[in-house]
């Protein structure tokens, strides 16, 4: 089965989907869909960095992301200027130092539209196990951390009265979401990776009536867009990644016309 290379890209979309819908679900409720593409631009530099010193490439975006990560923490206690201009800040410069850097670098080949877009359909057997591997280890932590980021997501005085520290729970926060940046960045690519964070959590945003269906229904939708999107993408000679991103925002566009009842459930 696994002899398919269409069967393997099914498996890491759905993989990958699962994770990012309980992820993004966070980061739209914390409003960090910026944050979300700083770490992810941050990607290249972390590829660069790992070929020049001869490193896994996963290993080197998990690195460079969890550095931009504590840096902005670092940057944002300071106070000297406003998140959103942080953000810019390290997105672009992080984006530019990393193409930069692949210039420089002629005598090794990199696929540069693959690391802007992904290439699912390239997906091997490792790379699954990578995929789920690390989706388990993910979810698993995220499941354990759930109540304190909820409770830090509504208001992070409360947590701290709580004795939940929202302050580890956000970093942490962060390392997953670098985590799950190394691992989707052959499938989906650095500039299509926050699409799937924030789309599918925002079309179950208005379905959920609860902070755990949103995370379900989150991981539904984007389950529904890798099949529609490589379905599209076999029948119409399309980009994979690109076409996956277009079917999640059809998933969005038909939640948005659903009828709800009084309490905001699908009806």
């Amino acid at each position: 089965m696994l002899e398919s290379f269409f069967t393997r890209a099914l498996l890491a979309g759905i993989g990958l989907a699962a994770v990012s819908g309980p992820l993004g679900s966070f980061i739209v409720w914390r409003r960090m869909a910026y944050f979300g593409d700083t770490m992810a631009h941050s990607a290249i530099l972390g590829v660069a960095l790992a070929l020049f010193f001869s490193v896994n490439p996963v290993a080197g975006v998990f690195a460079i992301a969890v550095l931009v990560a504590v840096l902005l923490g670092f940057l944002e206690r300071r106070g000297t200027l406003s998140a959103d201009s942080l953000l810019g800040l390290l997105s672009h410069s992080a984006l530019a130092l990393g193409l930069v850097l692949v210039s420089l670098m002629p005598h090794i080949r990199i696929d540069l539209m693959g690391l802007l877009f992904g290439d699912i359909l390239a997906v091997s057997v490792t790379d699954l196990a990578v995929i789920y591997g690390g989706g388990i280890v993910v979810l698993g932590v995220l499941a354990w951390l759930w109540r304190p980021m909820l409770a830090g997501t509504v208001s992070e005085d409360i947590a701290r009265a709580e004795g939940l520290e929202p302050e580890r729970t956000r970093l942490i926060f962060m390392v997953l979401l670098a985590g799950l940046i190394a691992i989707a960045m052959k499938i989906l690519g650095v500039l299509l990776i926050t699409a799937m964070l924030i789309i599918p959590a925002t079309a179950a945003r208005r379905l959920a009536t609860t902070p755990e269906r949103m995370a379900l229904y989150a991981a539904l939708g984007g389950i529904a867009a890798v099949l529609l999107g490589l379905w599209g993408s076999l029948h119409f000679d399309t980009p994979s990644g690109p076409s996956i991103v277009v079917a999640a925002l059809g998933v969005f566009a038909i939640t948005s016309i659903i009828p709800l009842g009084e309490k905001g459930t699908a009806r």
